[in-house]
């Protein structure tokens, strides 16, 4: 199940870049890896750097993929950011939090798109 699953997930997070490279955003990272966990993209959109956290969900039965964005959830995709920009210093950008929801199947799904989803 767990290989199933984890192409699922890649399948949304692909997705998820295309969409944001539709709204003019530049991809600078996938699945970066720091404090125990992973940041699944890491954008650029102006002089902004985005974090992106991508949930990705084939049914409704365990309720909106957003639920699953907890407060701390929110803590952890933090410190991941906070070791990003450590080793990634940039002068004069400002940093946010965004979330990506794909509901559904490749053959059928919804994108939903929350910026600045979460501040700490």
């Amino acid at each position: 199940m767990g290989g199933s699953h984890q192409k699922f997930g890649s399948w949304g997070e692909t997705l998820a870049a295309r969409f944001l490279e539709e709204q003019g955003f530049t991809i600078l990272e996938k699945n970066f890896r720091a404090e125990r966990g992973e940041i699944d993209l890491i954008c650029r959109d102006e002089n902004c750097i985005v974090f992106v956290e991508v949930k990705t969900r084939r049914s409704p039965a365990y309720g909106p993929p957003e639920t699953s964005i907890t407060p701390s959830k929110q803590r952890q995709l933090y410190k991941i950011a906070q070791a990003y920009i450590a080793t990634h210093p940039s002068e004069n950008m400002d940093y946010r939090f965004d979330v990506v929801v794909i509901d559904g199947t490749p053959q059928h799904y919804e994108i939903r798109y929350y910026p600045d989803a979460f501040m700490l």
